[in-house]
């Protein structure tokens, strides 16, 4: 199976560091953050990786080049454009993978534990269009449950939810709900999969997170320091 990384966007909450690369190339200890999430896919035999580039594309090239022989990986980089939203990306990479029943997907930011061969097989299993790995999130906010007389009845204090935490595996039916550039992914996509009951969720109840701040990078950056450290399954 293929994994097709999202690796395009602007990286506009981490603007300190993507002035001058993109998100993805943003480094966990000595390596950028796509490495390791190549590397956990790796793990599990998959080693065909589709990129889609954008922002500062050529520099996400140049920087996997230079590990690609080393671990025998096939990459394939595809220019999938500047302003194009995550839906388009993935549409602009349907001859990648139009053999394949089924493949992987992943944001360029985020790590986890995640059994890649269980969700692989919980996604054949259930036969839907979609499977993504619903991961336990502690919402920093307070959360109101209010009435229909704007009555305040409950307040829910940080709680924890399910989230979508991205590492997806979708069957290539998907590119018949992507109508163009535009179509946002999470927004669009998975929502009309929700209605007609063809969007499965693979529960993860171990590590993950995302590097959306530059906290989020300091925080994984202690994390690797660590010989623990969660996603370091290789």
């Amino acid at each position: 199976m293929k994994l097709v990384i999202l690796a395009g966007g602007y990286g506009t909450r981490l603007s300190e560091e993507t002035k001058i690369k993109p998100k993805p190339l943003i480094k966990i200890g000595s390596k950028p953050i796509i490495w390791h999430i190549m590397k956990i896919y790796s793990y599990y035999n998959i080693k065909h990786f589709i990129i889609c580039l954008g922002y500062k594309g050529h520099m996400i090239k140049d920087q996997i080049r230079k590990y690609a022989k080393k671990e025998k990986w096939k990459i394939s980089f595809v220019n999938t454009g500047l302003h194009t939203m995550t839906g388009g990306r993935i549409k602009r990479i349907k001859k990648f993978v139009i053999e394949d029943k089924n493949f992987c997907l992943s944001y360029g930011d985020g790590l986890s534990n995640v059994n890649i061969n269980k969700l692989i097989k919980f996604h054949l299993k259930n036969k839907k269009i979609a499977t993504l790995t619903a991961v336990k999130y502690k919402n920093p906010k307070g959360i109101l449950s209010i009435n229909k007389s704007f009555l305040v009845k409950n307040i829910k204090e940080k709680p924890i939810e399910y989230i979508n935490g991205g590492f997806f595996v979708l069957s290539n039916k998907i590119f018949s709900f992507i109508k163009n550039d535009k179509t946002i992914f999470e927004k669009i996509c998975l929502p009309q999969l929700t209605k007609i009951n063809q969007l499965s969720a693979f529960k993860h109840n171990d590590f993950w997170a995302c590097m959306d701040t530059l906290r989020e990078k300091k925080e994984l950056n202690l994390l690797w320091k660590n010989k623990n450290c969660k996603w370091r399954i290789w």
